[in-house]
């Protein structure tokens, strides 16, 4: 089987994926979208959850490596990275690669979109997809945010993401709204607004309640 074979049945089931949802596609809709025979999913993919996987592995793998050797040549410094360091290594590769990817990369957003509130083996695949990258990232942070507990900080990574998110997945939302006073093609302007918006939000103070002083039997009589 060619890589053209491989790469038509990707684009099939991604588009297909975005517009039904994992269930409402069937993989008879996408080999006749990808003109191809079932036999042949089942050679590249194994079966519906491995082309799913490969789908979130074909857009974010180079994503992830670029994540991971941005952070790598911070902490090779022997300081810890900043705020803004963190931030840039995490969404810089996201903003700056799938700026380049064209159209395609549209329906994968739509898809990530659909699958935001998934579980089960959907969720499990995207899970293994981040890990290396949560299991690094993480760490970083909280060591960046010392003034933030474990769940305050994975709240604030998650809206962080959402965002990050939104945006790709329509960035002339912004040209719209802003009556033409942004543009969304540039990507380094991009990044740089979202790393300052990002560092303001999770330099926030705590959001856990203060613990109340109790009050003393004086004042009730």
């Amino acid at each position: 089987m060619s890589s053209s074979t491989k790469d038509r049945i990707l684009d099939a089931a991604e588009c297909l994926f975005a517009q039904h949802g994992f269930e409402g596609t069937s993989l008879r809709a996408v080999t006749s979208e990808a003109d191809v025979n079932l036999a042949s999913v089942n050679y590249h993919f194994g079966n519906k959850i491995g082309l799913f996987q490969a789908i979130f592995e074909r857009r974010v793998g180079h994503i992830n490596d670029a994540r991971l050797e941005q952070l790598d040549r911070l902490q090779s410094r022997g300081l810890p990275p900043s705020l803004e360091e963190l931030l840039e290594a995490f969404v810089g590769p996201a903003l700056r690669l799938t700026s380049r990817e064209g159209e395609g990369f549209e329906s994968f957003m739509r898809l990530v979109g659909r699958m935001s509130t998934v579980s089960g083996q959907h969720a499990e695949v995207i899970r293994d997809v981040f890990r290396d990258v949560q299991e690094r990232f993480f760490p970083a942070f909280m060591q960046a945010l010392p003034h933030l507990s474990a769940p305050e900080v994975f709240w604030r990574l998650h809206f962080l993401i959402g965002s990050m998110c939104s945006y790709l997945a329509d960035p002339c939302r912004l040209e719209l709204i802003s009556q033409g006073h942004c543009r969304s093609d540039d990507p380094e302007e991009s990044l740089r607004q979202l790393v300052a918006f990002a560092a303001g939000a999770l330099r926030g103070p705590s959001a856990l309640p203060h613990p109340t002083t109790p009050a003393s039997k004086e004042s009730h009589p």
